[in-house]
């Protein structure tokens, strides 16, 4: 396509509407319109009925508004000499836009990344920010995939955070949605056949990906992934959900996706897959099969840490709680390689060859946290010392790790989901959905807090003024000397899985890697490990060398630098 292009293969007539002029396009081929470059805010009119451009860069007024051009030339980047790091080098930090800062901006969040850097975090990882319905919401319900939410700061104020990141060295990651829409200022379905039926979603109809006409909405979707990385200066992408993306193409969207950002921004930049599926295609280079992404987020990690320190065993934490499954977790990042799923009641996963830096894992992220009733973080439901060993058990992995956000200093506030639908019908199917939703998994009505309200979002709020207490420095200085230790030892980031070594008994492990040895336990009471080198980090003074091993208190975690791999 070129500047001025629409794709509505229905239409029987379209119009730019144009500062108040109405301006016809000339029917091409394929369903393809030419018109001129809009000069001012402005709709196009599709059989008389004006819609919102749905490659529109700027919804100022939000989804129900005029469209706005903008023209990225004129931003004054200063990150001309700025280079990534390799993923595997790096720490990433997940942030809400909305509740990581008191303003809720794009400025708000660069006030605080001074913070992060002393942090020792290396990329910054932004939830979802396409324009969706109303001021609050997580964002996985975007419409306008092109523009920057209007209340956040625009377009301007997302390249000012980018900007401000490179500035201070840190890699900046936007998380996008492409596997469905929101139900709010969805229009897109008005223009071309977006979706189809063919397929079930959890979120409505699936996007068209191989059906009849679906080459400009695979257009659609990898040009957006180009445009974010291009004119916004981004390192690269997490992409939601990928096992919802629908494809029986013989070339896979996200194969086509990868080649064309490699071609058309550079091979440099990231493309991160989230799935539940456990499959390393999603990694692994083209020429051997796979889709040729960079990496791919998780969760067996998560799980077997949560589900072995809480005690919990409801939904699929049912797959999870042994020992053995968190040193398998630590080797290999897949607890499941075609294991039998009671929990799916089928097999799951495959094995792979998938080294640390392909694998992005995590102890907390915002679907673990915020897809609970009340939005509760680890720290809410585990002790002070079992939050510091899965600190010290993710930041030691051998993975990519990802930290979310107040998850650094135990932070008091929740984070549940929130949202701000502006249609009533909508709102209301949201509030009584996400009741359902919990009260099927044994939850109270009463415990869920209500998604629409105002105060379920205020309460997500980071409250960064209660890191002065003492607990809560506490926490920031273990993961401080944990990030530290990473950022000072080249062989305690990302790196190859047959280097790892784990030794566990019932209530205790030893992980071993790059020189050092991370010694955990969660019983109640002391325990002696059998390793012994020269201490550098623990989470209690009282951890010490005693006798023929590491006399652990309860639920400590101590980090040793060892004579062996």
């Amino acid at each position: 396509m070129t500047p001025g292009d629409l794709w509505a293969p229905a239409a029987g007539a379209v119009e730019l509407e144009d500062a108040g002029t109405l301006v016809p396009l000339e029917r091409g081929q394929r369903g393809w319109w030419r018109g001129p470059l809009p000069r001012g805010d402005y709709r196009y009119r599709l059989d008389g009925t004006p819609l919102p451009d749905p490659r529109s860069p700027w919804q100022p007024l939000g989804v129900h508004g005029p469209s706005r051009p903008l023209d990225t030339e004129p931003f004054p980047w200063t990150d001309g000499g700025w280079t990534a790091p390799a993923l595997g080098d790096c720490a990433i930090y997940e942030l809400h836009i909305g509740t990581f800062s008191e303003e809720g901006t794009f400025d708000g969040a660069i006030a605080h990344l001074d913070d992060l850097v002393e942090l020792g975090v290396q990329a910054v990882e932004v939830m979802p920010v396409a324009e969706f319905a109303g001021d609050r919401g997580w964002g996985y319900d975007g419409v306008d995939l092109y523009a920057p939410h209007h209340a956040y700061g625009g377009p301007a104020g997302l390249m000012r955070l980018v900007d401000a990141c490179h500035r201070r060295g840190l890699a900046a990651i936007l998380d996008v949605v492409y596997n469905h829409l929101g139900p709010e200022g969805n229009y897109l379905g008005r223009f071309g056949s977006y979706f189809t039926d063919s397929y079930p979603s959890p979120w409505g109809q699936a996007v068209n990906l191989d059906g009849p006409d679906s080459q400009p909405v695979r257009d659609y979707l990898i040009e957006n992934a180009i445009r974010w990385l291009r004119d916004y200066h981004l390192d690269g992408l997490r992409l939601d959900a990928v096992h919802a993306l629908y494809d029986h193409s013989a070339v896979h969207l996200l194969e086509e996706m990868a080649e064309r950002v490699g071609r058309e921004v550079g091979p440099d930049r990231w493309l991160i897959a989230e799935s539940d599926l456990n499959d390393p295609r999603l990694a692994t280079p083209v020429a051997i099969g796979g889709y040729g992404l960079t990496a791919h987020w998780e969760d067996d990690f998560h799980h077997a840490v949560h589900a072995l320190l809480t005690g919990e065993r409801d939904g699929y934490y049912e797959d999870f709680g042994s020992v053995e499954q968190l040193a398998r977790a630590l080797r290999r990042a897949y607890v499941y390689e075609g294991d039998y799923s009671r929990h799916r009641r089928r097999r799951h996963g495959r094995p792979h060859l998938l080294e640390g830096e392909q694998l992005v894992v995590c102890v907390q992220n915002h679907d673990q946290v915020g897809n609970r009733a009340r939005g509760d973080r680890l720290c809410h439901l585990v002790s002070p010392g079992r939050a510091r060993i899965a600190a010290a058990l993710l930041l030691l992995s051998p993975f990519v790790p990802l930290l979310f956000m107040g998850e650094e200093w135990a932070a008091s506030s929740p984070f549940p989901f929130f949202s701000s639908h502006t249609d009533p019908g909508i709102a209301g199917a949201t509030t009584r959905g996400r009741i359902q939703e919990f009260t099927a998994f044994g939850w109270r009505p009463e415990d869920v807090l209500d998604p629409q309200s105002p105060a379920t979002f205020e309460a997500a709020r980071l409250r960064w003024s209660e890191r002065a207490g003492e607990e809560h420095l506490e926490m920031l200085a273990w993961y401080r000397a944990l990030l530290g230790l990473r950022r000072r030892h080249p062989t305690l980031r990302a790196g190859r899985l047959d280097e790892v070594g784990v030794e566990h008994g019932e209530d205790w492990l030893v992980l071993c890697r790059g020189g050092f040895a991370l010694g955990c336990n969660w019983a109640a009471d002391a325990r002696s490990l059998p390793v012994r080198g020269e201490v550098v980090a623990a989470s209690d003074p009282a951890c010490r060398l005693a006798g023929d091993g590491l006399l652990l208190p309860g639920e400590t975690a101590a980090v040793l630098r060892i004579d062996g791999p």
